[in-house]
């Protein structure tokens, strides 16, 4: 049976992507999980695996074309499973006739939809336009003799929310550098380019407020040393950051409205009861953020091993598309390179974020036993979308998170 393989969902935000290596060629055999195509997207390189098992008969991408979510990849003889009965047959004849009588209103309707008005859209991009309220006679058309894209929608609103934030948009005036002294060009990966507008996009549409605040990590750090020692026998790299998981994850079911997202329009708050957190990792093509799920459920050495292993295939580029989705709450931690404290841009849908910078001894004064003692001290940032979270509630969450990094059993 001939099968047309797609491209998946790719995540959150993530519409297309540049196809950098094609592993199949017309009549290979595949497996299931098999890796078929290499793609970079907006976010990172990712190894689409088949879904099927059987033969390639046909190709459709080649490297540096761009495909879409829904886009036809390959054409693969699919190995045949159990027979199929008559009744069977039958029932999966009738939705394909079904099918193409509603491909045929639907072409009929696109047909109406193109002579009837002052504006030509399709059905689809006229739905749109309702369910976002948007006035179809005031978007700029750039499709075929007039017609109203998708694309088009989506730039009415950026150009109205900038003009609604008071954000110019200004193209930057061209300078001959070479002018003052030697200069390099390097042009920005993909990554890069897409992080950027992402970044920039959320931090004119979202009022960020940063809390910073500081926990001592005393406690943490013995339990840290005994755990490293013990992993270091089944080369497991024990960091700090599984441990930050575990206490964030802890103070996020004590304040609800911090693992949320606002929906679409911006009129509820969607709370979210899974822990899935998005872990920033800096790779040699820009910055990314894989998402470990369920981490409530997971033990330190489990989250040790699991941070190892997306780490690396973060950098070699092999992350899945599932692992780039999901998140409910992102941390990143400077905590290795240095710094005290910095402010962390939210990652949308997410209403929150934590950043945290490297640790120090500091001496710290107890007044209860008028002694100064060395205390192991650890500075982080929460950014926060004031929308959702007010500056209260942002003190009482650094707070928290700071009284749990101190009680061990946070951590069995």
């Amino acid at each position: 049976m001939l099968k047309e393989i797609l491209l998946p969902d790719l995540g959150e935000g993530i519409s297309s992507a540049d196809v950098s290596e094609v592993l199949i060629s017309p009549g290979d055999n595949v497996s299931i999980d098999d890796i078929i195509l290499v793609l970079e997207s907006e976010k990172a390189s990712m190894e689409i695996p088949s879904e099927e098992k059987g033969v390639i008969k046909k190709v459709f991408v080649s490297a540096g074309d761009q495909v879409k979510t829904g886009e036809i990849l390959i054409m693969m003889e699919v190995s045949p499973g159990p027979k199929v009965t008559k009744e069977k047959t039958e029932e999966k004849i009738a939705p394909k006739k079904q099918k193409d009588q509603k491909i045929s209103t639907t072409s009929k309707e696109k047909i109406e939809s193109e002579t009837k008005g002052k504006t030509f859209a399709s059905p689809g991009v006229r739905r749109l336009a309702r369910e976002l309220e948007i006035v179809l006679s005031q978007v700029k058309a750039t499709g075929p003799k007039g017609r109203i894209t998708k694309e088009d929608l989506h730039g009415d609103i950026k150009q109205k929310m900038a003009q609604g934030l008071g954000v110019s948009i200004r193209v930057q005036p061209k300078i001959d550098f070479s002018e003052w002294g030697e200069i390099e060009t390097k042009q920005l990966t993909k990554i890069q380019k897409i992080t950027g507008d992402r970044l920039q996009q959320a931090w004119q549409t979202i009022p960020h407020v940063t809390q910073f605040d500081e926990a001592d990590i005393s406690i943490l750090n013995t339990k840290r040393e005994k755990l490293k020692t013990e992993g270091q026998k089944k080369n497991i790299k024990v960091t700090f950051l599984p441990f930050i998981m575990k206490a964030v994850i802890k103070t996020l079911k004590e304040f609800p409205s911090f693992n949320s997202s606002l929906d679409y329009q911006g009129k509820n708050l969607v709370i979210k009861n899974y822990y899935n957190l998005g872990i920033a990792v800096d790779t040699p093509t820009g910055l990314i953020v894989p998402v470990i799920k369920n981490v409530d459920k997971k033990s330190i050495n489990t989250l040790s091993k699991e941070l190892m292993d997306i780490s690396e295939r973060a950098r070699l580029g092999k992350l899945k598309p599932g692992e780039l989705k999901g998140g409910s709450f992102t941390i990143s931690s400077l905590g290795g390179i240095g710094g005290t404290y910095f402010t962390p841009i939210i990652n949308p849908p997410e209403v929150a974020i934590m950043g945290v910078s490297k640790s120090i001894w500091k001496p710290i004064y107890n007044h209860k036993s008028k002694e100064i003692i060395p205390t192991y001290t650890m500075p982080f940032s929460l950014s926060y979308d004031h929308r959702v979270i007010d500056g209260a509630l942002g003190a009482a969450f650094t707070s928290f998170f700071s009284k749990v990094v101190l009680d061990s059993t946070t951590f069995d």
